[in-house]
């Protein structure tokens, strides 16, 4: 009886969490504009939203700014997690509590304090403005956290002699990182970039106070729902859904063979 409860729950946890998303996703393909009525299957909609200059050139404009992101946030993450796994347990759970502050910290706070330091370095340079520099420089900023978040646990699970043995054995300090190091780490790696990346094409607070002129497909978004939202939002809103859901289950699935590997040997 127990587990009958306990998996009528689960149903109704994902049927909460879901059944919005799938309503999207099946009004995508409906022939008309109606948001409550079936009037039959079509793909207009898909076609409208590619050749919707405006919603693509945000898209293009958020998907190169996830990247550059994501890549620099998981450098930087990657390069902080070891600098703080190697402090002494005081500054450790210092430094550990500094890096969640911005993650609880609300977006709204963030992105008025991130606006008003780049409008006071802008004034300052001259030559930099409100834009693409200032989006790629705060998502960042609010990306780092995370990605330190997601690489610590598996630096607290790897063997903390690995290093020194394989320098003991004659391997170089970078080439033993590198060898034996990144290997162990590399699943909490890619989750930290996955993490940053989806965080950032999904921002739009900080974008909205940072990025000046420049639009990111969020903040488009947000700028069309003053007048009316277009059905093809429901197109590119179910591609995003789509594709972070097969990157994800990649991931997934990718970790549970490394781990399935580690366990035969």
């Amino acid at each position: 009886m127990k587990k009958i409860l306990s998996n009528i729950y689960m149903t109704l946890i994902f049927i909460f969490l879901y059944a919005p998303i799938i309503v999207m996703m099946v009004f995508s393909f409906n022939s008309s504009k109606s948001r409550v009525k079936w009037d039959g299957f079509s793909l207009k909609w898909y076609e409208s939203l590619f050749e919707d200059e405006e919603i693509f050139s945000a898209l293009v404009l958020s998907l190169e700014v996830a990247v550059i992101a994501a890549i620099f946030a998981t450098i930087i993450g990657l390069i902080g997690a070891i600098g703080i796994f190697h402090l002494n347990k005081r500054l450790k759970n210092t430094m550990m509590t500094l890096n969640s502050i911005p993650m609880v910290n609300p977006e709204i706070v963030t992105g008025v304090s991130l606006m008003l330091l780049f409008v006071a370095l802008c004034k300052a340079l001259g030559f930099m403005e409100m834009g693409f520099t200032t989006l790629v420089f705060a998502h960042i900023m609010f990306c780092v956290p995370y990605v330190v978040l997601s690489i610590m646990p598996k630096l607290r699970q790897m063997n903390p002699h690995l290093y020194e043995a394989a320098q003991d054995l004659g391997c170089p300090p970078l080439k033993a990182f590198t060898k034996v190091v990144l290997p162990e780490i590399m699943p909490g790696v890619v989750t930290g970039m996955m993490m940053a990346f989806t965080l950032s094409l999904d921002d739009f607070i900080i974008s909205y106070f940072v990025g000046g002129e420049t639009q990111t497909l969020p903040v488009l978004i947000f700028s069309m729902t003053k007048k009316h939202v277009k059905p093809n939002m429901f197109a590119l809103t179910s591609l995003f859904f789509i594709v972070i859901l097969v990157l994800l289950v990649t991931v997934n699935v990718r970790q549970m063979k490394d781990e399935s590997k580690k366990r035969a040997f």
